[in-house]
């Protein structure tokens, strides 16, 4: 699945031919161990890992560790240099670790951390024997983001968002007020996530089990794709959707903006960034059939090494290194998320009121991205084009639907 964060960046710096910032003095070389991050050069998780990655260079001045920046392009990137046999040292897995990257990718089930590998990530990321693939830094649990100054302005409670009846409510009086009801970064594909967010709570369980054996649910799946389509008729969405980035969600964000969004909680840290008094939280996703509100979940931050790599032990070293309670707690804070290790801890910040609610207590389930699990692989930028369809109003629920279950029929023939 595509990255939740904010993805920017020109393809070139995608490419071996290119320098990137290394984490400390060491210089890039031949020799450096490529790590494609996932991370764009702005991003505000980056420097955590520069001063990390510069720890480990001072501590082993044999290892050169070269950064590399994200593209928007990333996913269709990554599947290229894969194909040719291009695989970089160490690349963020975005989700897909065990279900698209295993084969290329060093089992870790043997290494010194493993045993603190979080269990409530074993559904996401491990195989039926127990192994896995990449070093989860964080875990990903997420809902809907809200900005509580916003909402407060327009006389709404998040709490009392549990339908999807409530947020059209919502959305209508924070439009009233003059402020945003939906932040969508259409330049970065954020559309997608719109879809994935929703799509869980429109199928039932008999539904789910038939997109997994490779049949399309065409009349959910439309069900889901109203209410974005009827957001666009209503004006819930931000004006300059079509160009605005990941960036422009979090800007709209810390200045009191733009009252929802569809994204992981990285989105927070970023606005945060800009503006450290921001009241943001999260709440769960309504449902469409029925069953009540949930939560997504799965793999996010993960970072596997290539089994082949001339560099693999060096490699290893390093993803040790990151996943010390100490440094890995780092990363996760970060990351505005709990750690992907059990014995590592994080500081949740503004979003620790919304995991005390809504996580610790159990009470909301958690849900795996739609895509990841329902869809076969090649289906996000499907997802991506036809939510972005919508929005733009270039196409209607049945339209979309319709194209969803052509490429679903086509790329699960080749699965």
């Amino acid at each position: 699945m595509k990255s939740r964060i904010a993805l920017i960046g020109s393809a070139a710096v995608f490419a071996l031919t290119v320098s990137a910032c290394g984490g400390g003095s060491g210089d890039s070389s031949s020799e450096a161990i490529e790590f494609q991050t996932g991370l764009a050069v702005d991003a505000s998780q980056r420097p955590v890992l520069e001063e990390l990655t510069g720890e480990f260079e001072d501590a082993n001045p044999d290892i050169d560790i070269d950064l590399r920046p994200t593209t928007g392009e990333f996913e269709k990137d990554i599947k290229v240099r894969l194909a040719s046999g291009d695989v970089p040292d160490i690349f963020w897995t975005h989700g897909w670790s065990r279900d698209r990257y295993s084969e290329f990718l060093e089992p870790l089930g043997g290494q010194p951390w493993a045993e603190y590998f979080n269990p409530s990530l074993e559904a996401a990321m491990k195989t039926d024997d127990g192994e896995f693939f990449a070093l989860p830094v964080d875990t990903d649990i997420a809902g809907i983001i809200y900005n509580a100054t916003v909402l407060g302005a327009a006389g709404v409670a998040p709490e009392d968002i549990t339908t999807w009846e409530a947020f059209d409510e919502a959305a209508q009086k924070v439009l009233d007020s003059g402020a945003t009801p939906i932040s969508v970064g259409g330049k970065d594909e954020y559309s997608g996530n719109v879809a994935d967010w929703i799509a869980p709570g429109a199928f039932n369980e008999e539904e789910l089990a038939q997109m997994e054996a490779g049949e399309f649910v065409a009349e959910s799946y439309s069900n889901a794709m109203q209410p974005i389509d009827e957001w666009r008729e209503k004006g819930y969405y931000n004006p300059d959707y079509v160009s605005a980035t990941g960036d422009d969600m979090a800007r709209a964000f810390a200045e009191d903006k733009a009252a929802f969004a569809f994204t992981s909680n990285s989105l927070v840290k970023n606005a945060l960034a800009y503006n450290p008094d921001a009241q943001l939280g999260f709440i769960p996703v309504p449902s469409l059939n029925d069953e009540g509100p949930y939560l997504i979940g799965g793999e996010r931050n993960a970072y596997g090494v290539a089994k082949d790599s001339d560099q693999k032990e060096a490699a290893l070293k390093y993803l040790e290194f990151l996943a010390e309670p100490e440094n890995l707690s780092k990363l996760a804070t970060a990351f505005s998320a709990t750690p992907g290790l059990t014995n590592a801890e994080s500081d949740l910040g503004a979003l620790q009121t919304s995991f005390e609610t809504y996580v610790d207590g159990g009470e909301y389930p958690l849900v795996p991205y739609f895509d990841r699990v329902y869809l076969p692989n090649g289906m996000w930028d499907t997802m991506v084009t036809t939510t972005d369809a919508l929005i733009t109003g270039q196409s209607d629920p049945a339209g979309v639907t319709e194209q969803m279950a052509a490429d679903f029929s086509s790329l699960f023939g080749q699965e």
